[in-house]
C-alpha cells in the first residue's frame, strides 16, 4: 500500500514539470502562423521548429539544407495545404524521410479562385484568416499530435479546447468590431489576395491588383483598373501588407486620394516586438487596424 502511494506521487510530481527537451516530440510546421498553433496544441510536450520565419514569405521561400535536416529529424511535418507550399513536397523528399505530413487545412472548404492568380492551383490557401478554418486547423494539429505521442493525449486534448475557446472568444470580437464599421466604408484595397476568408466570414470587401501569391505581379492595365474602381466607388482607404512591395499600394493611394490606412498581416506573424507575434494578436490587430481607418 505503501509503496502504491509513494508511486502515485511520484507520478504526480512529474506529471507536475514540463517535459524534457530530448523527450519532447519534435515537431515541423512550414510556417509561423502554423508554427504559432502547433505551439500551443502542443505546449510543453512538443520542440516546434518553424521553416519561414516572422515576417517571411512562404509564397517565394527557397528551402536550405538545414531545412532539410529539420525535417529529417521531425516525427511530424505540419503543412498548410491548398497549395501554399510549393516547395514542400521537394524539401521532404530532399530530407530522406517519412515523416508523416499533416495538411492543417483537411476539412476546410476551399474558396475557389479563378485562375489560379500565380499559383499552380485554383483554391485560396489563406484559409487561415478565418477563425472557424483556424478551429478545423487545431483539431487536426492536435489529432496528429495524439496519433504520433498518445501518452500525451490529456496535455494535447487540455491544450486544444482551451486554445479553442480563445478563438472562439477572437471571432466573436472580430464580428462585434466590423459591425461597427459602416456598410458602404467595408472596401479596402490590399496589395495581394490573402483576405478573402475574411471577406466571407466577416462582411470586408478586399479589392487588390495582385493575385492570390506575391510571386505574380500586377500589370499596368490592373493598377489602372484598380484606380478607376477605388474613385468610383469612393473606397477610403488602402492597407500594405507585411510581406508585399508597398510601392503598388502608394502609386493608388497618390492618384485617388484614398488614405494609407496602416498595415495588415496576412501570410506570417511578426517578431515579438511587433504588433502581431502570434495568431490571435494578428487577426485582432487586422480587425482593428481596419476598423480604425473605415471609422474615421
Amino acid at each position: 500500500m505503501v509503496i502504491r502511494c509513494i508511486s502515485a506521487l511520484i507520478a504526480v510530481l512529474l506529471s507536475a514539470f514540463p517535459a524534457l527537451a530530448e523527450d519532447r516530440i519534435k515537431v515541423v510546421a512550414t510556417f509561423s502562423i502554423l508554427g504559432d498553433l502547433a505551439r500551443n496544441v502542443g505546449g510543453d510536450r512538443a520542440d516546434i521548429a518553424t521553416l519561414v520565419g516572422p515576417n517571411g514569405d512562404a509564397h517565394v521561400y527557397s528551402p536550405s539544407p538545414a531545412d532539410a535536416k529539420k525535417i529529417a529529424d521531425a516525427k511530424i511535418v505540419i503543412v498548410n495545404g491548398l497549395g501554399f507550399e510549393g516547395w514542400i513536397s521537394r524539401l521532404v523528399r530532399a530530407s530522406g524521410s517519412k515523416v508523416p505530413v499533416v495538411v492543417a487545412s483537411k476539412g476546410v472548404k476551399p474558396r475557389r479562385m479563378e485562375g489560379g492568380h500565380g499559383h499552380d492551383h485554383d483554391s485560396d490557401p489563406h484559409a487561415w484568416q478565418s477563425v472557424a478554418n483556424v478551429k478545423t486547423y487545431v483539431a487536426n494539429i492536435r489529432d496528429a499530435l495524439i496519433a504520433n505521442d498518445p501518452a500525451g493525449r490529456a496535455t494535447y486534448e487540455a491544450n486544444a479546447t482551451a486554445y479553442l475557446g480563445k478563438l472562439d472568444a477572437l471571432d466573436q470580437e472580430v464580428r462585434d468590431t466590423v459591425a461597427k464599421i459602416p456598410a458602404e466604408r467595408r472596401r479596402i484595397i490590399t496589395t495581394h489576395d490573402a483576405f478573402g476568408y475574411f471577406k466571407q466570414a466577416y462582411g470586408v470587401e478586399f479589392v487588390a491588383p495582385q493575385g492570390v501569391s506575391t510571386e505574380s505581379e500586377a500589370s499596368a492595365k490592373d493598377v489602372a483598373k484598380i484606380i478607376s474602381q477605388v474613385r468610383r466607388q469612393k473606397i477610403p482607404a488602402v492597407f500594405m501588407e507585411n510581406v508585399s512591395d508597398p510601392r503598388l499600394l502608394k502609386q493608388i493611394s497618390d492618384e485617388t486620394g484614398a488614405k494609407v490606412g496602416g498595415t495588415l498581416y496576412s501570410d506570417a506573424l511578426t517578431d515579438g516586438n511587433g504588433p502581431a507575434p502570434t495568431y490571435i494578436d494578428m487577426i485582432r490587430h487586422n480587425a482593428r487596424t481596419l476598423s480604425g481607418a473605415l471609422m474615421n
